[in-house]
């Protein structure tokens, strides 16, 4: 049975929600907030970049605010993360991987609304951009913390999403996205932001250049 692209885009779409709500409750737990602090940063981490891709594009009502599953697949992977609290005090790590897990997903499903709404390419590109690293800058912000896309010493984060963006808008342009390319696109973005995590990657600073 063949599987739509708005079915393909609707799950990329709650797996993102997912794993940004779980990067704000591990967030807030290593802050110390209470539950009510904890779902706050996993519902607006969650659903904070797609509600700005879908101001961008002119939808009358973001999804996130019409079907009911983004706020409970929020709810639900905040609470779930609460029992991992002990070791989440510990270990900062997880966090940094689900971050880049989002990241990808977002900047594949905003970049390819976007592009299905007939955006030109660069502004399809910046939409994903906007979608996967929104997110987190208003989860980062919300809980005191310099958001990882300003920080001096940040690591690769917008450079690995606007690639995987510019893949999904090249390959809509030549009639060729699917299930497999939106997948491969996904991982991408996340194995380079997680590389760049290991290995100390830097975009270069303008004194550099």
């Amino acid at each position: 049975m063949e599987i739509s692209q708005a079915t393909v885009l609707d799950v990329l779409d709650l797996c993102g929600v997912a794993v940004f709500a779980a990067s704000g409750a591990v967030l807030a737990i290593r802050r110390k907030f209470d539950v009510v602090g904890l779902l706050t940063l996993a519902f607006v981490a969650a659903l904070g970049g797609g509600v700005l891709r879908d101001l961008l594009l002119a939808r009358e009502v973001p999804v996130a605010f019409d079907d009911p599953s983004y706020a409970i697949v929020a709810f639900i992977t905040g609470l779930a993360v609460v029992p991992t609290r002990n070791l989440i005090e510990r270990v900062w790590r997880p966090v940094l991987v689900l971050d880049a897990a989002g990241l990808g997903l977002f900047a594949v499903t905003g970049a390819t609304l976007a592009a299905e709404q007939g955006l030109a390419a660069i502004p399809a590109v910046m939409v994903g951009v906007v979608t996967a690293t929104g997110g987190g800058v208003i989860r980062d912000v919300l809980a005191g913390e310099a958001p990882q896309v300003f920080q001096q010493d940040s690591v690769l984060y917008v450079i690995p999403a606007a690639l995987g963006a510019s893949a999904i808008v090249i390959a809509h342009g030549l009639g060729g996205l699917n299930l497999g390319v939106s997948i491969f696109a996904a991982l991408a973005v996340t194995i380079i932001r997680v590389a760049a995590l290991h290995f100390g990657w830097h975009a270069p600073l303008p004194h550099r250049i």
